[in-house]
């Protein structure tokens, strides 16, 4: 099933992003807040060579109407190691709130005169992860959107762990495995968990029955990413510092994404 929803361009007002960004984390500055409480992670596979055709329409006609109904566009991005997936992130207050935007977003005029183009340029969209940050106040931390190309890459790193192990497992990453990839020269942007709460939008189906820990990092560029992945590779991974029960969170190989900012995404 496809769903999806882009709104007019009614003015950007600043009330509906009220409650979207989060307390700034402790660490930051109180002029950077943190967003979002909740965020979709959202990855589409595209009929081939329609990649390009989508992002033009999202980033001309989709950013300021999903803000104006009272949400976060947080990013969008071409996915380097396939040329047919689109993957982008937003963000919401809380779950009610999420239902309420999207609400307005899905009933809205740009989505009703623009859906048929953005639909054909897809082949599924359902390809949704619900998330929360790992701790309290964490989330993203976005500056004012500048438009313009973007050299950096974001990498999205989804760790598949049983959800007893979610706790343990956040806690060796902040507390192993961050230090490792500072050193190695990822900026770590944030970390998230999966969001357990009921859908309150059915309409967009997510992903169920699956628990993750997923973190973001930031690179100046590609080759700035390719010697991280080689210093990594090098290393041989994280398991040997992980205590023994957290081994059965390292069966599964996380799914690693590497992603080029589009002209408009906040995160880049």
């Amino acid at each position: 099933m496809r769903r999806r929803t882009f709104v007019s361009a009614a003015a950007l007002a600043a009330a509906p992003l009220r409650g979207i960004l989060a307390s700034p984390h402790p660490k930051e500055s109180s002029s950077m807040p943190r967003c979002c409480p909740i965020v979709e992670l959202r990855q589409y596979t595209l009929h081939r060579g329609r990649r390009d055709a989508l992002i033009e329409l999202f980033d001309r006609a989709f950013v300021e109407p999903q803000e104006a109904a009272g949400m976060r566009v947080i990013g969008q991005f071409r996915d380097l190691d396939d040329p047919d997936r689109f993957v982008w992130l937003r963000g919401f207050a809380a779950m009610e709130p999420r239902r309420q935007a999207l609400e307005a977003f899905y009933g809205g005029p740009v989505w009703a005169a623009h859906r048929d183009e953005a639909n054909a340029t897809m082949l599924d969209s359902d390809n949704v992860l619900l998330l929360r940050p790992a701790r309290a106040g964490g989330g993203f931390a976005l500056p004012p959107r500048q438009d313009g190309a973007a050299a950096g890459v974001i990498v999205a790193a989804i760790h598949y762990v049983d959800a007893a192990l979610v706790p343990p497992f956040v806690d060796f990453f902040e507390h192993v495995v961050q230090p490792r990839l500072a050193a190695d020269g990822a900026a770590v942007l944030a970390s998230f968990v999966t969001e357990t709460a009921p859908n309150t939008f059915p309409r967009l189906p997510v992903r169920s029955g699956e628990s993750v820990v997923a973190w973001f990092a930031r690179f100046a560029d590609a080759r700035a990413q390719e010697a991280f992945a080689e210093r990594r590779r090098r290393d041989g991974g994280w398991r040997d510092a992980a205590p023994a029960s957290l081994l059965p969170a390292f069966m599964r190989k996380p799914e690693m994404l590497r992603l080029a900012p589009t002209r408009r995404s906040a995160l880049r």
